[in-house]
């Protein structure tokens, strides 16, 4: 089922052990017009701190009614991934490490979409 971004924005979100948050913002490949990655708010769990997630990250949507993705990684990894400065583009070299961490596959090296988050359209 194809979602629009905006109903993303604001929607909790669940790691396997907890919760970890709420979607603050999405960011796009401007080529691709795919979502690359969730900027999450950890609120007081993390204090201060925004965390990128991955589309890989997704499992599962719930119902709009209960506006909840869930991620496929647990509160200690998100909370030891690699920090981002919201002030500063998502550079290449923050990406390799990014994935790295995660043991993920590079998006740069083939395909569009990545998992649930493929069916999001900006409209």
């Amino acid at each position: 089922m194809l979602r629009k971004a905006k109903e993303l924005k604001g929607a909790k979100l669940q790691a396997r052990d907890g919760a970890i948050g709420k979607i603050k913002d999405l960011y796009f490949d401007d080529e691709a017009w795919t979502v690359r990655y969730l900027v999450a708010d950890t609120g007081s769990w993390l204090t201060g701190r925004k965390v990128l997630l991955s589309p890989f990250a997704v499992q599962k949507i719930r119902s709009a009614d209960e506006h909840v993705l869930e991620v496929n990684l647990s509160r200690r990894q998100i909370e030891e991934s690699p920090s981002i400065d919201e002030a500063m583009p998502v550079s290449r070299q923050f990406e390799i490490e990014y994935y790295q961490y995660y043991n993920w596959p590079i998006y740069w090296a083939g395909g569009r979409g990545s998992g649930v988050l493929s069916l999001i359209r900006t409209a």
